[in-house]
């Protein structure tokens, strides 16, 4: 018998390591595009809003720039984004996809159709965890007591 280590009973954990499953379930369509989780969603934020700045693209992904900057790098040197000073403000950098990074939403367009069918819940379910996690996330800037 496994010896209990008091993790299993918190909500905290079973959230880490569920999003680590989530993360290890897209790897392998997504490693053949030579892509990582994470760049997959600053993906889909420039598919399904166009060219983005940096600055929007951290916060919609809650992401800081040392975290964003290489992610987009790679994502740039892999040719599927290109980066652009602003015209107007050259402080500001935008994103753009470029063509192949346009191929790329029509070839992983099914992908979270398929994450969800490997996913042993029914679309109520769903559902009602995406709505939680959302209350979860929302609740984020609150403090737990005591802590500085």
């Amino acid at each position: 018998m496994v010896e209990s280590t008091g993790l299993e009973q918190m909500v905290c954990f079973q959230l880490h390591a569920a999003s680590r499953t989530m993360t290890a379930i897209y790897r392998p369509a997504l490693d053949p595009h030579g892509l990582t989780y994470p760049q997959y969603l600053a993906l889909r934020v420039l598919w399904h809003r166009g060219p983005t700045t940096v600055r929007d693209l951290g916060k919609l992904l809650d992401l800081d720039s040392g975290t964003l900057s290489p992610l987009l790098k790679r994502l740039e040197t892999a040719g599927h984004v290109r980066r652009q000073r602003g015209t107007a403000d050259e402080r500001t950098v935008e994103i753009h996809l470029t063509d192949s990074g346009h191929h790329l939403r029509q070839e992983l367009a099914d992908l979270p159709r398929r994450v969800a069918c490997t996913v042993d819940l029914t679309e109520d379910e769903f559902i009602q965890l995406h709505h939680l996690l959302g209350r979860v996330r929302g609740s984020s800037s609150g403090r737990v007591r005591g802590s500085r």
